[in-house]
Formats: structure tokens, sequence, C-alpha cells
């Protein structure tokens, strides 16, 4: 069985992730001038409160329940990112921009160094519940990752070809 305190500095850690996220995003969000961008990072803002509302209720139930906190009933799709917000509109909006590009790569770091940090605490885990959580965290980032990711390409793509500059 892994240490008490290993497990809660994880829990706490894995918080302050989804807390650095909703920061980010929350500011991001405040400084979009554009609906389409503001909405996207408004999305990600409140998926990361949901992400640390549950974390706590993990944290929380650990001392009382035991390795049972851990098995959530965890849903496939945790993400609730709207496929709505990664449309033309999106892209349309922030064409040309160089605001909504970096802040997208700096999401996708975030997002990235989440999905790091969580399978490197699945790999450390000693316990299969804990195990199967922290792969589940780094499942639920993956799916902010790739929807920024693929945001981010064909956001870049544009500017790219906007700006005359298309060397491929």
């Amino acid at each position: 069985m892994q240490n008490r305190e290993v497990i809660l500095d994880i829990l706490r850690k894995s918080y302050q992730i989804e807390v650095d996220g909703h920061t980010f995003y929350a500011m991001t969000a405040s400084k979009a001038s554009k609906p389409a961008v503001q909405e996207l990072f408004e999305k990600l803002a409140a998926d990361e409160v949901q992400h640390q509302a549950f974390l706590r209720n993990v944290a929380n139930r650990y001392d009382q329940d035991g390795l049972a906190a851990f098995r959530t009933g965890q849903a496939s799709d945790w993400s609730g990112i709207s496929q709505a917000i990664f449309t033309g509109k999106f892209r349309e909006q922030a064409a040309g921009a160089e605001f909504e590009l970096a802040a997208l790569s700096i999401g996708m770091t975030l997002e990235n160094n989440a999905v790091t940090y969580f399978s490197g605490a699945a790999t450390q885990a000693t316990d299969k519940e804990v195990r199967e959580f922290y792969q589940f965290l780094a499942d639920w980032e993956k799916q902010h990752l790739e929807a920024l990711r693929n945001l981010y390409n064909a956001v870049r793509q544009d500017f790219w070809s906007g700006g005359g500059f298309s060397p491929f």
C-alpha cells in the first residue's frame, strides 16, 4: 500500500494543476476580444473548476473511505467541451490573431504538463485503485490537450496562409 502522505501530496499537486489551469483560462477569457474565443476559454475555465471539485471530493473522502475513495464511477468523458466551440466561427474570429495562437499554445503546455504529471503518478502508484484513478486523470486532461492541439494546428495554418508564410 502506498504511503498516505504520498497520495495526499499527489492529490494536492493535482488540485493545484487545476487551479493553475482555471486561472490561466479565466484570465485569457477576460482578455479575449472575440466572442468565440472568449466562449472557448470560459468553457475551459469552467471545466477546471469542475475538476477541482472532483479532486477535492476524492481527497476529502480518502481519510474516511481509504482506497474506495478512488473508485469514483469515472465517466469516460468529463471534459464537456462542446465540439460546437471548435468550429469555423472560432477559426474565423481567431484568424491572424497572435494572442489566440499564444493562448492556445500555453493551454496546450499546461494540459501536456498535467498529462505527464498524472501519467507519472499512475506509474508510481502501487495500489490498483490509485493507479487507475491517476490514469483516468491523465486521460481526462488528454481530452483538453487534443482539442486544443487540433484547434491550434488549424488556426496556425490559417495564420501562416494569411500572412503569406506557407512553406508547405
